[in-house]
């Protein structure tokens, strides 16, 4: 707790005295803000996501955002940063591992880039933490599953591939709940932001997602693009990344145990993402916490290999291959090498699998 308290608080005072702290946070407080003065929520006039200003997030963020735009953006940003510790601590208390090891990932998340990042930045990234491990702790209570996951989608897109896994994994009560839910965010969202909304932020979406393209992303197709292969070799890679993330989650839903299929999925909603910026390996300290629990020890590797004390040299193939031997591992852990029944389905008793 004190390594945790002492490096958040120097990256956040470091970042308030250098006046970047809450950079991406404040991106959309001022769109929030032009909005409500009766300006656009979305400004079509970027080409590339990364700067400054850039919204881009689904309309049922704004209803997060907009009690903080009664404030003056400073204190709303501190708040924020506040916000995020706390997302992050609960987070890692909600883990459904031992008491050891949950103590082990918060000291690890507390040392790791990802985690600084994301709150100097004000990313939403412990928020989704949080919900992914509600998921998790979860996953046979059809309601706190599925809400989990239509908050996640309502910040951010990536998330509704768990109500794919949840269909598919026979967990149909869940899918109802986390629809409902999430309609429920979609039209509070469209009476505060208006049904323009959801097309103005399509169309954005669509023109700044470059996983080639975009400057200092983490994609394996820039990270190849970056070691001097052509773009028609990077869009390759980039493509063959996508069809074998999903070829994978399908092999882990249908060939492993509940809890190594639903952190396949987590995993697979970052690495999926047409842009995979550094701080998004937050969230493999979920099945990094898992691994640990099971006895893999040397699953502590994955987050020191992006922590604190490396920045600066770490390369930028280090965090999709994180992710890659991170999800590999998870499916070899969670392999049920007998045939039988679908292992990822729901079923009496299936709890017991899932804590250990």
């Amino acid at each position: 707790m004190v390594v945790v308290i002492a490096v958040v608080s120097a990256a956040v005072w470091s970042s308030a005295q250098a006046g970047t702290l809450g950079f991406d946070f404040l991106s959309y407080d001022v769109a929030v803000r032009r909005f409500f003065a009766g300006g656009v929520l979305y400004d079509q006039s970027f080409d590339y996501t990364g700067a400054f200003g850039l919204f881009y997030y689904p309309p049922p963020f704004v209803l997060l955002a907009a009690p903080l735009a009664a404030l003056d953006p400073t204190v709303a940003a501190w708040l924020w940063s506040g916000f995020l510790v706390g997302a992050f601590a609960l987070g890692i208390a909600l883990l459904p591992v031992d008491t050891r090891t949950r103590w082990l990932v918060l000291l690890l998340g507390g040392i790791s880039w990802p985690l600084v990042y994301a709150i100097k930045l004000g990313q939403v990234g412990p928020i989704l933490l949080v919900t992914f491990t509600i998921g998790w702790r979860w996953m046979e209570r059809p309601w706190r599953l599925g809400v989990a996951t239509a908050i996640g989608t309502a910040i951010k897109i990536q998330p509704a591939l768990v109500f794919a896994w949840a269909l598919l994994t026979g967990r149909r009560r869940a899918v109802v709940a986390g629809l409902a839910a999430l309609g429920v965010f979609a039209l509070l969202a469209t009476l505060v932001a208006g049904p323009s909304s959801w097309v103005d932020q399509a169309t954005l979406l669509a023109r700044v997602s470059k996983p080639i393209d975009t400057p200092h992303n983490m994609t394996p197709g820039r990270v190849a693009f970056e070691l001097g292969l052509g773009v028609g070799l990077a869009w390759a890679i980039q493509i063959t990344n996508w069809m074998l993330v999903g070829v994978l989650v399908l092999v882990a839903i249908y060939r492993c145990r509940p809890v190594a299929s639903y952190l396949a999925v987590a995993v697979a909603t970052q690495l999926v993402s047409p842009i995979l910026w550094d701080h998004y390996a937050l969230l493999l300290l979920l099945p990094v916490a898992w691994l640990l629990s099971e006895g893999r020890r040397w699953a502590v590797l994955i987050p020191l290999a992006t922590s604190i004390v490396l920045v600066g040299g770490i390369p930028p193939i280090v965090y999709p291959t994180a992710f890659w031997v991170t999800l590999l591992w998870v499916v070899r852990a969670g392999w049920i090498a007998a045939p039988g029944t679908l292992p990822a389905q729901a079923s009496p008793g299936a709890g017991a699998i899932l804590v250990p």
